[in-house]
């Protein structure tokens, strides 16, 4: 016996077998990937128990056939099998993803990999197939999908009424409000003094309520967010209310592109909601107003220097602007949230995911 420590050459060659034999346990036991291998004309030589649980296929079933037994007939038409090992030979290795069959004749949706296996001499032996069920996150993903189809459509269909309502007001309330204000002008001119300053009060009131139906008109459908686009929107807006309800503001921009319309909706009006707020409860000086692009979506930040007195929670989901500030974000995929600190000002944070279509072509699903 000697105390001399192995060599290097020693201890690869000891642990050669039992590195194989765990290598081999290892992809056997692997149960979420379908790993198994195919020797150059494509027919099946080795499987585990990840393909027998993900194809329905035992060992003894599958051996000795050919691989193109998992595609679609209009796959197996155009030779999409032998096309993929070609591509392998080709460059090396193949990744695809689209429709494959299970012993049942049930479609799923899976992630193949196919990679050429040479030996030392550079000759062909054969193909390694990684296939991984990817059923169930396309059936998310298309659910999402169409979640923000919904809702982009139920945006378009609330902002083209807006639209409507604001034309009515505009081209009809108003114009007739403008002349009957016309006309007690006219009175009031020709009128004794003892009624006409009755009628230059109802004068007022009269312009009062015109001023207050173009405010109306400008909430319904803002001018601008269509050509301009969200940031010039946004910076119109906190400047023209700003000025009128004598605040300091600020506003911070970090977008990477112009969003889908119906997000840059969504932002607009939320934004809008929280300053109308501030207006209304804050008895703030200052407000800043930042916006940025944020994990594939936006991040929008309002904060005011006000009261920050936090209101209770059951005034909180009976308030209208508060109720309708968070559905409108959580209805688009996103979150909304609201800080409050008595004497340090309030804080609306919400973000919405970018609104990305389908890529056009993808396949839809077997019905």
């Amino acid at each position: 016996m000697t105390d001399e420590p192995e060599t290097p050459e020693l201890t690869r060659k000891r642990a050669a077998p039992l590195s194989e034999a765990a290598f081999t346990l290892l992809v056997q036991g692997v149960l979420d990937y379908g790993i198994f291998m195919l020797d150059p004309q494509g027919y099946v030589i080795s499987w585990n128990a990840g393909a027998e649980r993900i194809k329905g296929y035992s060992e003894a079933e599958i051996v000795g056939h050919h691989f193109s037994v998992f595609y679609p007939a209009e796959d197996k038409a155009s030779r999409k099998p032998q096309w993929e090992l070609e591509t392998a030979v080709a460059e090396g290795r193949l990744e695809d993803e689209g429709w494959r069959i299970r012993k049942d004749g049930s479609r799923f949706w899976a992630n193949v990999v196919i990679t050429a296996l040479w030996d030392d001499r550079g000759e062909l032996r054969g193909f390694g197939k990684v296939t991984r069920d990817m059923t169930e996150r396309r059936a998310a993903q298309h659910a999402l999908s169409e979640r923000r189809r919904l809702f982009d459509h139920l945006v378009q269909a609330q902002e083209t009424e807006r639209r409507r309502i604001a034309w009515d007001v505009h081209d009809d309330t108003i114009q007739a409000m403008v002349a009957v204000g016309m006309r007690l002008q006219l009175l009031a001119e020709r009128a004794p003094e003892s009624t006409s300053a009755e009628l230059e009060r109802l004068d007022a009131t009269v312009r009062g309520a015109i001023s207050r139906l173009r405010n109306l008109t400008f909430r319904l459908h803002p001018p601008g967010i269509d050509r301009h686009g969200l940031v010039e929107a946004l910076s119109n807006h906190l400047n023209d209310v700003t000025d009128s309800w004598k605040l300091t503001a600020s506003f911070e921009h970090r977008l990477d592109s112009e969003p889908a319309p119906e997000t840059a909706i969504t932002v607009f009006r939320i934004v809008q909601e929280a300053l109308l707020n501030v207006r209304k409860h804050a008895h703030a000086k200052n407000v800043a107003l930042r916006v940025e692009s944020s994990d594939g979506g936006i991040l929008t930040r309002i904060a005011d220097d006000g009261n920050g007195e936090p209101m209770s929670r059951d005034t909180s989901q009976a308030h209208f602007g508060v109720i309708e500030m968070r559905e409108r974000a959580e209805t688009a995929g996103g979150w909304w949230s609201m800080r409050s600190r008595p004497g340090r000002g309030t804080t609306v944070e919400f973000w919405v995911p970018s609104s990305d279509p389908l890529p056009a072509g993808e396949p839809q699903p077997p019905r």
